[in-house]
Order: C-alpha cells, then structure tokens, then sequence
C-alpha cells in the first residue's frame, strides 16, 4: 500500500453514501484526517490475520471480497463511492474476509478514533454507517442462505443430495417425456443398517455407506444419476430405461454387493452389507414426489421379503 497526495475534495466527499447529509462542517473536520493510499491489482487490503483499524473508501478501482481463502471465487465487490472494513472498524477486531484490489484501487484510509470522535457532533453520520452495517448483514445472511440452497454434494458419499436429486428430475423427467423415452428409479436401502452401526459403531457404518456409493457408481452409465437420499437410502434415476431394462440393472447392482464379503477400510477390515431395492418406472404425469412414493412402496416389499432382493 503506497501513500499519495490526495486533493481534498468536499464535494466528492458529500456524495459518498456514508457521508450522505451530514453537515458541511463534520465533513470539513473529516477531511483533515483522510490519508490516500493506492494499490496495485491483486494488493490485499483487510485480511482475517491482521487486526483492522481503519475505515476505507474507495475513491476510484474495485475491491473483491472473498470469504475463508482467495482461492474461492469473491462473494462481493466494493465499488467506488462504498466503503470496506465497516464492521472490523467498529468493533476493533480482526477482518472476517479478505479484501483484495482487483484492480488499481485508490482508498481514503480513516482511524476509528477520528471518526468515533464525530459521532456526537453527527448523529446522520451514525446513521449513514449503520444502514451499511445492516446492508453487510443482509448480504451476508443471502450468502449463507445461497450456499445451503445450491450445495449439491453430500460430503460423506461424494454423491449427490436430495435436493439435487429434485433438480435434475425436473430436467431428466422433461426430456424423456419429450423425446418419448422411458425414466425409471432405483431406491435402495442397506440392510440392517442399524445393527450394522450398533456392532462395528457409526464410523464402520460411514465406511459401509462409502463402499455402497462408490460401487454402485462406478457401474452406471454417465447419463445416470446417483444421489443419497438421507441415512442408508439411495436414489439413482435411469434415464432411457425401462422398466424391464431397470430390473436388470437393479439386479446387477444388488448382486455386486453382495459378492463383497468384506472390505478394508481405515478401521480394519470390515464386513460388507447388502441392499433392497425398489423399482418404479415414470407414468406421465408423474412428479417426483409420486415417483419415489412407488418405488419406496416397493423397497417396503422388498424388505417385507427378506431383504437382499428386489421388488417392483
């Protein structure tokens, strides 16, 4: 960060969202206390490492901020005429992002102790900067609520979730329907999960989860979609597939897990498991919740005859 010559400037001072209506003489006061300061494209201005104690306008430039590393992609840019660092400025604690010049960037740097120091001359100043500060909160509540909404990955199998499951559904379901092509959907269910769990513990069971996506997966078509649909069921839609043809499939799937016997994993070895399975194919107009509703009914059938087998 290079500091420079600033040309004291009221009047862009009193169009900056902050500074919007306070008193010709605050603004007059603050300028006295600005320090300019330029950065280069990729410079890092607040990081969560070092303890921030300014408020930072950006005069000309563009800033990105991005949360948890740089190497995700930013979650915000602070344009001209906006401000940077408000929060860990007002509570004297370290930046909860990085905040980086992508571009060269000029900023007017303010020591919170001149600005604090004008809060009772001007409450329209205190103001200003709490309306940002309730902006940054409600940007920051979207970002969480975004990240939980599109999150398609469960984090233990590598496959897809239940909420991606009603996404492509929608797209899959639509294009066979279209192109007049069969859809139908595989349910499994590990058998005796829980007892599973209750003798080897709930990490073997993770790993028995594990065996059940990767093996399975890795005997599907690239057009065929897996996902775990929460505890030890699984979802796979068989786009172009009958139901004859998905029967087969089903089988075949069934019967690789259980020729596995037993598997090693990070605990030692442990004991394989099996599956029911449920299948039932798409009858237009089918939705998914109707869709998943046959084939549950028929992993309840399976199970209801013994388990390791399949039914629909």
């Amino acid at each position: 960060m290079k500091h420079v010559h600033w040309q004291e400037d009221l009047a862009l001072l009193s169009r900056l969202r902050l500074f919007q209506n306070v008193t010709a003489n605050c603004l007059a006061q603050l300028l006295k206390e600005f320090r300019a300061c330029d950065l280069e494209a990729g410079e890092v201005l607040l990081s969560p490492f070092n303890r921030n104690q300014h408020l930072h306008l950006v005069v000309s430039g563009r800033l990105k901020v991005y949360l948890g590393s740089l190497d995700n992609n930013p979650v915000s840019t602070i344009e001209a005429g906006e401000c940077a660092g408000e929060i860990s400025f007002i509570d004297n604690d370290h930046p909860s992002a990085y905040v980086v010049a992508s571009e060269p960037t000029t900023v007017l740097r303010l020591h919170r102790q001149s600005l604090v120091s004008l809060f009772q001359q001007s409450p329209q100043l205190m103001q200003n900067l709490l309306e940002l500060l309730c902006e940054r909160v409600r940007h920051g509540n979207r970002i969480i609520l975004d990240t939980e909404q599109n999150a398609k990955i469960d984090t233990l199998t590598g496959l897809f979730n239940r909420r991606w499951l009603e996404q492509i559904y929608q797209r899959e379901s639509t294009r066979c329907a279209f192109n007049e092509q069969p859809l139908s959907m595989l349910m499994l269910d590990v058998d005796h999960f829980k007892a599973y769990n209750d003798r080897h513990g709930h990490l073997a069971g993770d790993y028995a989860l594990c065996l059940v996506s990767h093996t399975l997966r890795n005997q599907l078509r690239p057009k065929d979609s897996m996902a775990r649909y929460g505890g030890e069921e699984f979802v796979i839609l068989l786009p172009e597939i009958n139901g004859d043809e998905a029967r087969s499939i089903g089988e075949r799937l069934r019967v690789s897990l259980e020729q596995i016997a037993s598997f090693y994993s990070p605990l030692g070895v442990l004991p394989g498991v099996t599956v029911s399975i449920g299948m039932a194919e798409m009858q237009q107009p089918d939705s998914l919740q109707g869709l998943i509703a046959r084939a549950d009914n028929a992993l309840y059938q399976a199970k209801h005859d013994g388990r390791n087998r399949l039914n629909g």
